[in-house]
């Protein structure tokens, strides 16, 4: 019974690990950022819905593009990118 038990945490722990999840995560983190950002300037909180619908709008092929770029750099330097999203402004980071 202990091996199923702990079966569901290694998977959790597989999916955490996942590439697809930390692209999803990244991608939630910029959304709300947006989000808060966009509140901020109209003066109103805008909700979670219409920050997404913008964000695809306005910044997401931008996006994917920069985090894709920044991902190439590292794997060339021989580096694993660990930050969850390219900085702003494409900047970019030092170790």
């Amino acid at each position: 019974m202990s091996s199923s038990a702990s079966e569901p945490a290694t998977s959790r722990d597989f999916v955490k690990q996942s590439s697809l999840y930390q692209e999803f995560l990244a991608e939630r983190e910029e959304i709300l950022k947006h989000k808060w950002l966009e509140s901020e300037r109209l003066g109103y909180d805008i909700g979670f819905e219409r920050a997404l619908l913008d964000w695809i709008r306005k910044h997401r092929e931008g996006w994917r593009a920069a985090r894709r770029q920044s991902q190439v750099v590292a794997a060339q330097q021989g580096t694993a990118s660990n930050a969850p999203f390219p900085p702003p402004g494409g900047e970019k980071r030092t170790p």
